[in-house]
């Protein structure tokens, strides 16, 4: 049975008072079934926690987390290849001795999760290939494919410009190359070796 106190309110008259908690209702994803009686209510404790996190039948809607670094049952964390990529510069390819036809070759290295490095070399043409490609193979992945750095035709040759476009390509490289929904992609294995 409650216990009864009295307790006086700002007139001075006396009134019952009783310490029986308040009833409430818990979120719906606190409980296991449906019935709000206070003997299906849970309360939120650590051994709760823990139980809801190891218990293999976890309710609809419930947030988990996941250890990707531990899983070796993950195919798709295995795709991943690369450890880094990086353009490290450019050489300017004359087509004549008028310098008209020439254009820029961008040297990339990429080092393997094994410590071995690939060099290669790509002309800007097939970075945008390789893009529309990629956003052609992966729709539902096209937000995932950065664009690439602009062209211009008045400033092509100008240091200052293919600077940023190199550091433009790098990120688009790091981005592709370095996600494993296209690290194992056949578009970007003949990017790589063609």
């Amino acid at each position: 049975m409650p216990e009864s106190r009295a307790s006086e309110d700002s007139a001075g008259s006396r009134r019952p008072e009783t310490s029986t908690p308040a009833l409430a209702t818990s979120p719906p994803y606190w409980s296991r079934s449906n019935s709000h009686n206070s003997d299906n209510l849970h309360r939120r404790s650590t051994s709760n926690i823990s139980n809801i996190s190891t218990d293999s039948s976890i309710p609809a809607g419930v947030i988990t987390m996941r250890d990707n670094e531990a899983s070796d049952q993950d195919e798709r964390n295995k795709a991943c290849w690369a450890k880094s990529v990086e353009v490290t510069d450019y050489v300017v390819v004359n087509g004549s001795t008028t310098g008209i036809g020439a254009f820029i070759v961008w040297n990339v290295r990429v080092e393997t999760l094994q410590g071995s490095f690939m060099n290669i070399r790509k002309r800007y043409s097939e970075f945008d290939e390789l893009r529309r490609r990629l956003v052609m193979s992966f729709p539902s992945f096209g937000a995932a494919v950065p664009p690439l750095p602009p062209k211009s035709v008045i400033s092509k040759f100008r240091p200052k410009f293919l600077d940023k476009r190199r550091q433009g390509l790098q990120y688009f490289l790091n981005c592709i190359m370095l996600n494993p929904e296209f690290s194992g992609s056949p578009v970007l294995k003949e990017f790589l070796f063609s």
